[in-house]
């Protein structure tokens, strides 16, 4: 009897990273991705005056070139992208085969339009593991999700919202609500790992004190130009 069974063609992922002088993380980030074996990987750089290019073309990864802020850089690469799901990831955030597992099989067999990981900040202190499972309750029941947890989303669907607004902050707060309004989305269980460098550097309680800051006044129609001033590109 011939076997009329059928199964889905694999998901092509097109995995986005914004960055702006990241030599010293971008390395090692693209090697992590490298694993997952996605689809195709793009920067969108906003004029690194570091290694960070060279870095990418090392591993062979498109540079695409865009004004300087996070909405525009992703919105340039994802422009170029040509995969079925668009993940953008920040170039000091990771997830393992367990992550990008459920993220693909999530995606490829549901009716979800995008989602979000889970956050782990990746630091073995209490006080910023706190942290990470605060992030992740907020943005299971807030629907307030943040860009270093590694945001998915359909490519024709976030060519249908337009891409990220072209706002300098909450970029990823914005899209994601807006990205919730249009249909079904998943926060995973699996984590996002970040590094916990801004918060090592700048201090936890005052970084986390701003982020919530920024994050608040921004829902509550503060200017993103104002917002903008308290937290600095280079992190």
């Amino acid at each position: 009897m011939e076997n009329t069974q059928t199964t889905n063609p694999p998901l092509k992922v097109s995995v986005i990273i914004p960055t702006y002088n990241e030599s010293t993380v971008l390395s090692a980030t693209l090697a992590r991705l490298k694993v997952h074996q996605p689809f195709e990987i793009l920067i969108g750089d906003g004029g690194s005056r570091d290694d960070t290019v060279s870095i990418a073309r090392q591993y062979a990864i498109p540079v695409i070139p865009a004004p300087l802020g996070r909405a525009s850089q992703m919105n340039a690469a994802a422009g170029e992208a040509t995969g079925d799901l668009l993940w953008f990831l920040h170039a000091d955030s990771h997830i393992d085969s367990k992550g990008y597992h459920a993220m693909t099989t999530t995606m490829a067999h549901g009716n979800y339009l995008g989602g979000a990981f889970s956050l782990q900040i990746d630091s073995p202190q209490p006080v910023l593991r706190t942290i990470s499972r605060l992030a992740t309750l907020r943005s299971r029941y807030l629907n307030l999700v943040y860009g270093d947890q590694g945001i998915f989303v359909r490519r024709e669907v976030f060519r249908d919202l337009k891409g990220f607004a072209p706002l300098p902050i909450c970029e990823d707060l914005d899209f994601f609500r807006k990205l919730k309004k249009q249909g079904p989305v998943i926060l995973l269980r699996e984590n996002a790992i970040t590094s916990p460098r801004r918060w090592l550097s700048e201090g936890i309680g005052f970084t986390t004190f701003r982020n919530i800051a920024i994050a608040s006044l921004f829902l509550i129609g503060f200017s993103p130009a104002t917002l903008s001033r308290w937290y600095p590109q280079k992190r």
